[in-house]
Order: C-alpha cells, then sequence, then structure tokens
C-alpha cells in the first residue's frame, strides 16, 4: 500500500516579530485575549486585557525580549526553523514538516494555507508541549480545529497531545542535564511553567487539587492533569539521572498570581540560599526551545536573585532546542502516527 503524502505541522506558543513596543503589544493583544489562557467572563477578559494588562505590560515585557533577542532573531523561531529542516530530511520523500505559532509568526493561517494548497493526505499536529495544558495544547488544537473545519476536503488528521512519558523524550532531556555534570552541584530544580490553579480542578472535575498526591505518583484521574504530567516528568529524569528524592525539587515558575501551583520556583529558590545551598542546577521540562522563560526568566533574573539571596552559582541547563537527540525522539513520534 502506498504511503500516505504526510504534512507534520509543528506548533509552539510563539512570539513577537522584534523586540520592539508595538510587536510586543500585538503579540501579548494575541495571547492574552485567548479564553482558554485566561478563562474568566469574557467582558472582564476584554476589559482586564485590553485596557489594564497589554497597555502596562508591553513596554516592560519589550525590555525582557530585548535581552532574550540574537542577531538570528527570537530563539523560539530560530531553533524551529532548525528543527523543521532537521526532521524533514529524516522524512519518506514527499513529506513536509511545517511550523507555525499559536499566536504571532510563523503563523497559522500560512502553514494551513500551504498544506492545503500541497494536497496532503495526512497531517500530523503536534503541539510542542511535553505535558498537557488547555492553555497550550488545548488552544493549539483548537485553532488548528477551527481552521481546518472549512475545507471542503479534511485529510486523516492525526495528533499528538503530549509526549512527557516517552522514552525518547526523557532520553533527550537527560543528556542535556547531565552536560552540565549534575554531580557537581547541590541540588537541582525542575522548574515548569506554572498554571492557575483553577485550570487544574477543570482537567478533573470532582477532584481538588489541595487533596491530590499526584506529587507521589500519578493518579488514575491525572492522564490530562498539568500539574500530575509535570511531577511524572520529573520522577522519569530523576531515575534516568540516579537522582534521590533529596536531590531535586519540583517548582513552577512564571506566575501571575497567589494562585497558582506552588512551589513557586523563586520562593523556593530563596529557601535553598537561607539553606546554605551554593550551587544550582535548574531545569525546564515543560519547555522543548530556548526562550523569555528559559534564558531570561532562569538564566539571567533568577541567577540574579539566587546570587542575591547567598547562594555562588545558578546554572540553566539548556533545552532541547535542535539537539540530535530531541529530532530522534521527533522522528519516532511521527514515524509511529504514519503506520
Amino acid at each position: 500500500m502506498a504511503q500516505k503524502k504526510t504534512a507534520v505541522l509543528l506548533m509552539n506558543v510563539g512570539t513577537p516579530d522584534e523586540p520592539k513596543v508595538s510587536s510586543v503589544r500585538r503579540y501579548l493583544f494575541q495571547f492574552l485575549n485567548d479564553q482558554r489562557v485566561i478563562d474568566i467572563p469574557w467582558l472582564l477578559q476584554k476589559i482586564l486585557v485590553n485596557l489594564i494588562i497589554v497597555p502596562f505590560r508591553a513596554p516592560k515585557s519589550t525590555k525582557l525580549y530585548q535581552q532574550l533577542w540574537t542577531e538570528e532573531g527570537s530563539p523560539l523561531v530560530v531553533f524551529a526553523n532548525s528543527v523543521q529542516e532537521k526532521l524533514e530530511a529524516r522524512l519518506p520523500e514527499g513529506d513536509k514538516v511545517f511550523v507555525a505559532m499559536r499566536y504571532g509568526n510563523p503563523s497559522l493561517k500560512v502553514a494551513l494555507k500551504q498544506i492545503q494548497k500541497g494536497g496532503f493526505e495526512r497531517i500530523i499536529l503536534l503541539p510542542l508541549f511535553p505535558q498537557y495544558a488547555s492553555s497550550s495544547t488545548g488552544t493549539a488544537i483548537e485553532a488548528f480545529g477551527a481552521a481546518v473545519r472549512r475545507w471542503n476536503v479534511i485529510p486523516d488528521v492525526q495528533v499528538i497531545s503530549q509526549f512527557y512519558d516517552r522514552p525518547d523524550f526523557i532520553q533527550a532531556f537527560t543528556e542535556r542535564i547531565r552536560e552540565q555534570k549534575p554531580e557537581e552541584y547541590d541540588h537541582i530544580i525542575f522548574s515548569y511553567h506554572g498554571l492557575p490553579l483553577r485550570h487544574l480542578d477543570k482537567s478533573h472535575p470532582g477532584i481538588s487539587n489541595t487533596t491530590c498526591t499526584c506529587h507521589e505518583a500519578m493518579p488514575a484521574h491525572g492522564t490530562f492533569c498539568y500539574k500530575a504530567a509535570c511531577y511524572a516528568t520529573s520522577r522519569k529524569l530523576a531515575e534516568e539521572l540516579g537522582l534521590k528524592p533529596s536531590d531535586y525539587t519540583v517548582s513552577f515558575q512564571s506566575r501571575l498570581s497567589d494562585k497558582w501551583i506552588k512551589p513557586f520556583t523563586d520562593k523556593l529558590l530563596e529557601e535553598q540560599a537561607k539553606q546554605g545551598v551554593k550551587k544550582l542546577l535548574v531545569a525546564a521540562p515543560s519547555f522543548v526551545a530556548d526562550c523569555l522563560e528559559t534564558r531570561v526568566e532562569i538564566g539571567i533574573d533568577y541567577k540574579r536573585f539566587f546570587t542575591g539571596n547567598g547562594g555562588e552559582t545558578l546554572t540553566m541547563v539548556e533545552s532541547l532546542n535542535d539537539h540530535p537527540l530531541w529530532i530522534d525522539a521527533l522522528e519516532a513520534m511521527v514515524k509511529e502516527k504514519m503506520n
């Protein structure tokens, strides 16, 4: 039987086109007006986002993006393009890899137009978020579905909704951590992007996040619980690295209020410093490409915060980016959906 002509669509969150206020404002407007990101009543969301958050946050965020930017541009786009090229080279002739951001460019609209014109018989949608969350994977799948459902001919669609538990993903991130010689550090922190607590409760109705024991083991209701997946990821990484429970801590960064998943990474850094920890290694396994949250928040801000509280060294583990083992993992995920 002939192989279906396949388009692989890799999706990530997005990034401004330039580290300028106008571009950052446009990006934040798209991002924060998503009902899956800020899930409050529509009118309240519009007032809060468009009249308060974006006008005040855009100038501050622009300064952060200016620290992130390289000569090639935003690392998120630079690595996405590299991954696209390397992964496509591993696929059967005629199959193509496309990259789209949920917000900003390269846009989903343009990528889907190219896929539609290409006459592909199958689309493999791969949101680049290891652990499922409605505000990341969920909104990527929703946006894709909303666009494709208007097509006259809808090809076979395969979705990879999360991959935190795949051995090849764990192996790739383990290798990144080993490159930093973790045995030379006093403690390791696995820092994940934060999420409002109400998002967790929505993923398992009737079971409160306050009583859940997912930090100890994956519960039956935790299949699509972001917090449960983060802790499971950490346990798998710790096992591969030969870490004892006392050797590492799981925490959550980038919070916007106190009603987000705890413990907070910045608070944990302060505690570690006060307890006499001098050398910290921080890995961020919810990100597959370096971005604002890894290079600036962890690599610059958290490092400064830790040393300012008595610590000596904080090292950020480089993300998967376009590492060969990451390309291996992507290839395996995609080809499994082709069979």
